[in-house]
């Protein structure tokens, strides 16, 4: 990329005046300087920030985006919502599911969403045939993360049942079935998949307790290789209710005993986490993802937010279902779901005087980092992404001051206007590893993957 000049942009140090930075060929930043003047070579831009890591998505379920909002003869819940995704996984074949995948990674990085860690659970075929390469749909996530320049973290994710105690997995989940042995050559296939993607990585997911049982679940860890581990957790109360059923203990707390949870794992959602199991996973070093958009539209809950922050928890944010992306947006759910719940304002700000936008957004960058690369295998430095700093992948956002929302705003005003008065509206352009991927808030190219996704919906929808 050319030399960036920013009027003002986000350091790790604070807001800085007169900003130039400058990435190398590999797309890492490889110096900053502050208050300078712009010069002729450079291309300039008024506000920049760091791009916010995504920890959690289903691509392909953009797709349903606005089609499951219909009540049913019963109360509607995430389990009816589920059945409703199955019908449409039912349909997607390999190119739908890259094209799909493809228009919503170019959204992400329109909403200021520069790495996405992708929870990738469809496997096989149509009726649940495994396809001749175990990565085929592993490599269409991974061609769409190279068509649109957004970071990847490959989340593999082993799925084999339908219920705690190893319970049969139902027809309509035979596109995600797998054993510990297939599961393996999925992750390696993975692996050779996102090979040419610069920053690119590839983790595990343990879909969830109820879909692995105790053994399979110590036989799919070592799978990582030290790399990160993600698993949906404690979404629902049915979920919590089935697990004390089985087991005589609550999700999360079963997990902190049996695993040697620490800060490569991801505990998804974590919603309905006793006052203990929030001390545990605060002190075990996990990140909790958190996707508040959708968990508020399947209705799942609200996690204890505050109190896991004040044990200097740790979380991200991430997109789930897709149904809306934007990256402020989810901070501005999160903050204002915890202020319905305790009738209070500024729930989440980090201290008296400081900025909620600033306090929101700060510990989704260090916790989406984390979430994404793991600590074990890239040392305790520079983090991938997430930051603007020397050594990190040149993901940054820069904001249109031009927008009213950001009128005569300084300083953390900015952020407070963009995540509570705007959202990605005031997204003006965004580079990923230093490539400028977003021009003026549209992806550049949006209409070429907009036409092949409107063509996948005609199809799978006729």
């Amino acid at each position: 990329m050319n030399k960036l000049w920013f009027e003002t942009a986000l350091l790790p140090q604070g807001w800085a005046k007169g900003v130039r930075i400058t990435a190398n060929a590999a797309g890492l930043i490889e110096l900053i300087e502050e208050g300078t003047a712009p010069a002729a070579a450079d291309e300039r831009h008024a506000i920049g920030v760091p791009g916010i890591p995504n920890v959690h998505s289903h691509a392909f379920q953009r797709g349903l985006a606005g089609l499951t909002e219909r009540r049913g003869p019963t109360g509607d819940s995430f389990w009816t919502w589920r059945e409703l995704m199955y019908r449409f996984v039912e349909r997607l074949d390999p190119e739908g599911v890259e094209a799909i995948a493809a228009l919503v990674y170019a959204e992400m990085l329109e909403g200021g969403l520069t790495h996405v860690g992708e929870f990738h659970y469809l496997h096989h075929d149509r009726g649940g045939v495994p396809f001749a390469d175990p990565g085929e749909l592993a490599s269409r996530v991974a061609a769409a993360a190279e068509q649109t320049g957004i970071g990847l973290t490959l989340l593999p994710t082993f799925y084999a049942h339908s219920g705690f105690g190893g319970a049969a997995p139902s027809p309509r989940q035979s596109r995600f079935i797998n054993t510990v042995d297939s599961f393996a050559r999925i992750v390696e296939a993975s692996r050779n998949a996102v090979r040419g993607l610069p920053g690119a990585t590839v983790g595990i997911a343990p879909h969830s307790l109820r879909a692995v049982t105790p053994e399979e679940l110590a036989a799919i860890v070592p799978l990582a290789q030290d790399e990160v581990i993600h698993i949906h957790i404690a979404e629902q109360t049915r979920e919590v209710d089935d697990c004390i059923a089985w087991s005589g203990r609550r999700p999360i707390e079963w997990l902190l005993d049996a695993q040697a949870v620490d800060e490569r794992w991801c505990l998804v959602h974590a919603t309905h986490a006793t006052d203990a199991e929030v001390r545990g996973t605060a002190t075990s070093g996990a990140i909790v993802g958190l996707c508040p958009i959708t968990e508020a539209n399947l209705g799942d809950g609200i996690f204890p937010a505050p109190a896991f922050v004040r044990l200097k928890g740790r979380f991200g944010i991430g997109s789930d279902s897709n149904i809306l992306l934007d990256g402020a947006e989810e901070l501005r759910i999160l903050e204002y779901s915890q202020r319905l719940a305790h009738r209070a304002r500024n729930v989440l700000a980090s201290g008296e005087g400081r900025s909620t936008g600033r306090s929101l957004l700060e510990d989704a960058l260090s916790g989406g980092a984390r979430a994404l690369h793991s600590v074990r295998l890239n040392g305790p430095g520079v983090p991938r992404t997430g930051t603007l700093r020397n050594g990190a992948s040149a993901d940054i956002v820069s904001l249109n001051a031009l927008h009213p929302a950001l009128a005569e705003r300084n300083g953390d005003e900015i952020l407070d206007s963009w995540i509570f008065a705007s959202g990605r509206a005031v997204v003006d352009c965004v580079w990923r590893a230093g490539v400028k991927v977003v021009i003026n808030g549209r992806h550049r190219r949006r209409d070429e993957l907009l036409a092949r996704y409107r063509h996948t919906l005609k199809g799978l929808l006729a």
